[in-house]
């Protein structure tokens, strides 16, 4: 079979499950994209010129699977004498119905309207995990209320029966050797600089445990889109030379603190999937994470206590109980790392592949 993969952000978590299904298929996939920048229009415009730049590209296909940041109605219908009939699926990294805004951006229904046209399009949704898939269902109903007249509320049963949980694959073969410690436990925040991942709440929780006199490293990697992140560089300034990585770090960097760090922490108010704590706990980190989101889902329930926190002072706790203790928290990463390898693109792909098989015939 030949499949064309269309992600119009080419970035980070996009980019990565564009090149891995692309790599580790065992289909041809063609991959069209745009850069990742401007998502806005992103979401409104890319149907149009990735349906252009597909006209420079010979051949017929088979399957199309693209990102939510696709208006996949609108590219179908801009395709539709050289695609045909072939089936599409949507594949949901996020939804904007449930995306939480930052203070300073106004409520727009414009993007999750895309994101619901697509789906309604698509002859196959996949969400990244059942946490997701159950967010959305359950914000479908109040977003289609918002509408005046012929809301689609007849339609909404039927887009979510044609829905399947398909996890993002992760490539972990780069992180099969031992961890590395040193004599400081390293703790890393390997997440995005941004409103939706809660960095006040992590930088705050340092302070705590610096105040505490515990002794430990931090790494500040992650992507960041601002010029200033006031709160990063004054934490920078508060913690010294227990920063040992500051700012974006390359893949070979980035591996190296993965097989490094002793504890991974997440204070995320919206995630979905969890491609950096995936890496970190295959890498051998102790996961300290919120008790919500994919979260739940994604530990085992007999490591919960151990892991998953419901107030700012549990977090410290669990970081605290992991600098102290790392034997023990050793202990639990290793037996969490066979449920990170159910990950791993060698049994991701074939998901896939069959997947789109079965719909092809």
């Amino acid at each position: 079979m030949r499949i064309l993969l269309v992600e119009p952000y080419y970035a980070g978590s996009h980019k990565a499950w564009a090149d891995g299904y692309a790599q580790h298929s065992a289909h041809d996939v063609d991959v069209i994209t745009h850069e990742a920048r401007f998502w806005r229009w992103r979401m409104q415009g890319s149907a149009l010129t990735l349906a252009e730049e597909l006209r420079e590209i010979d051949g017929d296909f088979d399957a199309v699977i693209a990102s939510d940041m696709l208006d996949l109605a609108a590219f179908l219908g801009h395709t539709r004498r050289r695609l045909g009939s072939i089936p599409a699926v949507l594949y949901m990294h996020e939804n904007q119905l449930s995306y939480p805004l930052s203070e300073a951006l106004a409520e727009d229904l414009t993007y999750a309207a895309i994101n619901w046209r697509s789906m309604a399009a698509a002859d196959a949704i996949w969400f990244n995990s059942e946490f997701h898939r159950t967010d959305l269902a359950g914000n479908l109903p109040e977003f289609l209320g918002r509408f005046p007249d012929r809301r689609h509320n007849e339609l909404a049963a039927a887009v979510l029966h044609r829905s399947s949980v398909f996890p993002v694959g992760v490539d972990l073969s780069r992180l099969s050797g031992d961890p590395i410690r040193g004599t400081r436990p390293l703790i890393l925040w390997n997440h995005r600089w941004e409103h939706d991942k809660a960095p006040g709440v992590f930088l705050d929780a340092l302070d705590v445990l610096v105040e505490r006199g515990l002794d430990f490293s931090v790494a500040l990697a992650g992507e960041n889109f601002r010029q200033h992140p006031a709160e990063f560089s004054a934490a920078r300034e508060r913690l010294g030379d227990r920063v040992v990585r500051f700012g974006y770090a390359s893949a070979g960097e980035y591996t190296d603190l993965l097989q490094r760090s002793s504890i991974i922490v997440s204070t995320a108010l919206h995630e979905f999937f969890g491609i950096s704590l995936t890496e970190a706990v295959y890498a051998g980190a102790f996961p300290v994470l919120p008790d919500r989101l994919v979260y739940p889902e994604r530990i085992p329930s007999e490591f919960h206590d151990s892991c998953l926190y419901d107030t700012n002072e549990g977090l410290v706790e669990r970081m605290a109980w992991a600098i102290e203790h790392p034997q023990d928290a050793d202990e639990v990463a290793r037996a969490l790392r066979s449920t990170m390898a159910e990950f791993d693109w060698s049994k991701v792909a074939p998901s896939y592949d069959a997947a789109i098989e079965s719909l092809r015939r």
